[in-house]
């Protein structure tokens, strides 16, 4: 078996300089972890949320999969936004999708040839088709922009309707759930503002100029 012993190097020295720089940074980072941030993010290798952030070890609990979905079925992402919330006490969920996102790409296809990856895609199928009269006006890359916010803003809603979110609430527990959005293209990230509306119920201003398209 062949070992990506390169990767264990930069390991190495990545930790000597880590330590010269502050001899004590391991030992207290062993100690516990006081994250004030749940990241939930997509599994794309180009979206490393401690790079894009400019973060240290330690700032971020992490939850990534394919097209960052949130689903009631997912017991991964449901126990670590439970985790998160109920033992970590973090004050913020993140969710970030990012432009060009291979799994958003393939659910605005007809084909069903990536086995139990159609499976996990459904709900991106759902949102593509009750959005698709709007999303067809634009063109090109736009499309896929467009698809790509509006899962953001579809997957901020899941977490504001899990169960540890809403009981957070009737404890009087502040929890702020954030939408951004990642551009690849720029190394850029983008607030998408939503959270005020998901509360209130009413359509954000980002999703009201969709609409006036349509």
């Amino acid at each position: 078996m062949n070992t990506p012993k390169h990767l264990l190097e930069r390991n190495k020295k990545w930790a000597t300089k880590v330590r010269q720089q502050d001899p004590d940074f391991f030992i207290n980072l062993s100690k516990q972890q006081k994250p004030k941030c749940l990241w939930i993010s997509c599994s794309d290798s180009r979206v490393s949320v401690n790079q894009i952030t400019d973060a240290q070890p330690g700032e971020f609990f992490v939850h990534r999969n394919i097209a960052n979905l949130v689903s009631s079925s997912d017991l991964s992402c449901i126990s670590t936004i439970q985790f998160a919330v109920e033992v970590l006490k973090v004050k913020h969920i993140i969710v970030c999708g990012h432009y060009g996102c291979g799994g958003i790409e393939a659910s605005m296809k007809d084909k069903t040839v990536h086995g139990f990856i159609d499976d996990w895609l459904l709900p991106l199928n759902d949102i593509y088709r009750e959005n698709k009269n709007t999303i067809e006006l634009l063109s090109g890359i736009e499309k896929l922009d467009l698809l790509c916010e509006l899962n953001v803003l579809a997957q901020v809603r899941n977490v504001y309707n899990t169960k540890s979110i809403q009981n957070a609430r009737k404890q009087g527990i502040e929890i702020d759930i954030h939408g951004w959005i990642y551009d690849i293209r720029n190394g850029t990230l983008k607030d998408l503002q939503c959270m005020k509306e998901v509360i209130g119920g009413v359509i954000n201003d980002h999703t009201n100029k969709i609409n006036q398209l349509s």
